[in-house]
């Protein structure tokens, strides 16, 4: 299921690089929280509101669908805000098609700027189209975030996803798909963005490759 690669499409996605979760194979009875990783949970998120003087959207994710950041951390302040608002905005992309709102919502156009957010609309609606839900559990782990530039505006974030345990469900008839058999379910994301007047890190653009981790 790739951000932008869940079973609704086996193909990860490239320049447009819309979060996929092509189906996600793995044991969908198992449990367990990942080590040291901030859990998603129904609550807003608490990393939203640690950028002070910036009013943040609340974002909403269901219990059954564990979106966790492991070792998202940084000692240098700029990076730790970049990978906070990297955070807000994948969780922002997942809310959207779990809430089935093919335009992204208020959130995630918060943290997009237009041709990320036209990116995101792509993949979302690859889910709001054919009517599907995600759930499980989908750890995003190893960031490296990479400052450009001497005014620090602009930012690279790497990370990467296992998409063992996340799966799609139709809305209707609650079929479930995770990924085909043999699909790696590990895909390495490339994260473009930009600071915005206001000191938000703005997602410019997403690259995925499934596979690259």
């Amino acid at each position: 299921m790739a951000r932008r690669a869940l079973p609704i499409t086996a193909a990860a996605i490239t320049v447009a690089g819309a979060l996929l979760l092509t189906g996600c194979g793995g044991d969908k009875s198992s449990s367990g929280d990942i080590k040291g990783a901030d859990t998603g949970s129904s609550s807003p998120s608490a990393s939203a509101s640690q950028s002070s003087g910036i009013k943040r959207p609340g974002i909403t994710l269901p219990s059954e669908f564990q979106l966790t950041f492991e070792n998202w951390t940084s000692s240098d302040a700029v990076e730790q805000a970049v990978l906070n608002d990297t955070k807000e905005q994948l969780r922002a992309g997942y809310a959207a098609i779990i809430a089935n709102k093919p335009d992204g919502g208020d959130a995630l156009a918060f943290y997009d700027t237009a041709s990320g957010l036209s990116q995101d609309q792509q993949w979302i609606k690859t889910y709001t189209s054919k009517n599907l839900t995600v759930f499980g559990k989908l750890p995003a782990y190893d960031p490296k975030p990479t400052l450009l530039g001497n005014k620090q505006t602009r930012a690279v974030v790497t990370y990467c996803t296992d998409e063992s345990k996340a799966y799609t469900r139709d809305r209707k008839t609650k079929e479930v798909q995770g990924n085909p058999k043999g699909t790696d379910p590990k895909v390495f994301y490339t994260v473009t963005l930009t600071k915005n007047p206001n000191g938000v890190w703005q997602n410019i653009s997403t690259r995925a490759k499934r596979g690259g981790c």
